[in-house]
């Protein structure tokens, strides 16, 4: 039997917290050409602002009419415009001595029919929810997460180590940077979340499953996210991205 081809709906939104002064995390998306992203910037002044803003406007601009054109395989494409915006944040920096060793953190989904790629740089995230259980898909490139994955620290250490803090590979910092990338199939009802730290460091998994769980629009459930995550400190910029897989 033949399967169903799979198109996409997303919502999406973003809040400074309740301690920060600004919002120096970004988002886009372009439904048409199925490419999804969400940037958690990161420097002094404005910097963190400026590096997430030209990581997502520059993915979006290089991704622009893809789906159409087939011109690559799309996730050779979509890694490609992220090697791009590295380029593009890191000769700024370079350029700007104000702007010196700014970055950011990139996730990106990428769906072209049924299937799906997820690209990550840095500890913004990408779950699933799938018939009501949910699935980290990316691996955060942090210091206390890789000490956990080696067993020299336990999730308990990791929450309350003064280095949760500190990335270990981040968007335009270096003059290079490899994402990772997963690749799957998605099913009908998926629902993808993206976002950044301020939602998943105050909020447990299993809070996050129940919020997404609920019969809402989109847009309602990014809400509810955000809520929530200000209601348990909102210690950092939140930014909630969501994307579901229907027939």
């Amino acid at each position: 039997m033949a399967t169903a081809v799979l198109h996409y709906l997303a919502a999406a939104v973003s809040d400074r917290g309740r301690k920060r002064p600004s919002n120096e995390d970004a988002f886009g998306f372009s439904v048409e050409d199925g490419i999804y992203l969400v940037c958690d910037g990161m420097g002094g002044a404005a910097a963190g602002e400026i590096a997430s803003s030209v990581a997502v406007d520059k993915v979006l601009h290089l991704l622009a009419g893809h789906s159409q054109n087939g011109s690559a395989p799309m996730p050779g494409a979509v890694e490609g415009a992220i090697l791009a915006a590295n380029d593009a944040i890191f000769s700024r920096a370079q350029e700007d001595k104000r702007l010196s060793g700014m970055g950011t953190t990139l996730v990106a989904l990428a769906a072209k029919e049924n299937r799906v790629w997820v690209l990550n740089i840095g500890d913004s995230r990408c779950y699933r929810l799938r018939n009501g259980s949910l699935k980290l898909l990316t691996l955060d490139h942090s210091l206390v997460e890789e000490q956990v994955r080696m067993g020299r620290m336990t999730r308990s250490e990791a929450l309350r180590s003064p280095y949760k803090n500190v990335i270990t590979r981040a968007l335009g910092t270096q003059g290079q940077v490899t994402p990772d990338v997963f690749e799957m199939e998605a099913e009908p009802q998926d629902l993808f979340l993206l976002c950044t730290d301020g939602l998943t460091r105050e909020l447990p998994d299993e809070v996050i499953a129940s919020l997404l769980s609920k019969d809402a629009p989109l847009e309602e459930l990014c809400s509810s996210l955000v809520d929530g995550a200000k209601v348990a400190g909102g210690h950092d910029n939140i930014t909630c991205l969501l994307v579901r897989a229907e027939v």
